[in-house]
């Protein structure tokens, strides 16, 4: 019997994850920041002919059982590497980025389960200058990108996935078998990558980067963010340094915050009860409940929100988004 599975990571480039001056450079239209990408594949092909991500780790894994044990296994699928856009005096062109040789690991085989691990990637076909410590001091070479995934398969027809790396630029979305989105890295940070990301400090030199994961943000709270970010008042943004506190619990407060970067801890009498990442809607029971905030809300990263005022956003969905994350309540019972 033939038993296969997939997970399919896709890296897109998000308006507020460029810093420095390469943010002016996007924001001249010289080449463009990506819409999030959406929240089930159907077409992969077709995504990629549409421009809608940089790359994508697409991994297949798939074994033989004959009812006792595995009997055989092996890899499919791979990268698929987007292309760089430009746009120069009114006219655009676009150029095919540069994929690196796929790493695959030998397959890590019991009687009963095969596990897979498949780091693809490459870099833009533009490059970019860098610093570099031997004269002429500067360096033309675009910094490289790509995501690790693992995925173990069973005999018994179940399977998991996992990000186990990726670089820490652009952001990195991951889909299980079935096309669906089911986790986010959580930080992408363009000034480390930019600066690091090259030669041994990459995969196909001796290094791989950890991601940090973090769970899917609800529909409701993508639509809270559609208002957030595209309502008619446009929103305030924080940034906050590791360790840094975002709300208080007990203090006063009745701002609701759309988490863009980085990663948040949600703690409740000093205790971290959950990590959430981008797209999360935090604040709203404060906003809802007399400006009380009834949990710490602290940055285990560098952290980017969004800050809208509670009369912003309409109150019934505010009141569903909190219903269910009513954390707080569940540690106390």
């Amino acid at each position: 019997m033939r038993i296969e599975s997939s997970v399919t990571s896709l890296s897109w480039i998000p308006s507020e994850a460029v810093t420095g001056l390469n943010k002016a450079v996007f924001g001249s239209g010289f080449t463009h920041y990506d819409d999030p990408p959406p929240d089930v594949i159907r077409d992969l092909e077709a995504l990629r002919e549409a421009d809608r991500f940089r790359f994508a780790n697409h991994l297949v894994g798939w074994i033989e059982f004959d009812g006792q044990r595995i009997t055989d296994a092996g890899y499919g699928g791979g990268c698929l590497m987007g292309a760089t856009t430009v746009a120069v005096g009114g006219k655009q062109a676009s150029f095919a980025a540069v994929a690196f040789d796929d790493i695959q690991r030998d397959i890590e085989l019991t009687d009963t389960s095969a596990k897979f691990i498949q780091t693809v990637g490459g870099h833009t076909a533009v490059p970019a200058p860098r610093r570099v410590s031997k004269p002429p001091f500067v360096k033309f070479e675009a910094p490289t990108v790509w995501s690790t995934l693992s995925l173990t398969i069973h005999a018994d027809g179940t399977s998991e996935f996992e990000l186990l790396g990726a670089s820490t630029f652009p952001r990195h979305w991951v889909y299980d078998a079935s096309g669906k989105l089911a986790a986010k890295a959580g930080l992408a940070d363009f000034k480390d990558w930019w600066r690091n990301a090259f030669g041994k400090h990459t995969p196909w030199g001796d290094e791989d980067s950890p991601a940090l994961v973090t769970a899917v943000e609800t529909a409701l709270e993508r639509e809270l963010a559609g208002t957030i970010m595209r309502g008619g008042e446009k929103p305030s943004i924080r940034k906050l340094k590791e360790g840094a506190l975002l709300t208080e619990q007990g203090q006063q407060g009745d701002e609701v915050f759309l988490l863009l970067n980085g990663v948040v801890a949600v703690e409740v009498d000093g205790e971290a009860i959950a990590d959430v990442g981008p797209g999360a809607i935090l604040g709203e029971r404060a906003a809802l409940e007399g400006g009380l905030r009834t949990s710490t809300l602290r940055a285990l990263t560098k952290v980017t929100v969004a800050v809208a005022k509670a009369d912003q956003i309409d109150t019934d969905a505010l009141a569903e988004l909190s219903a269910g994350h009513r954390r707080e309540d569940a540690l106390r019972e």
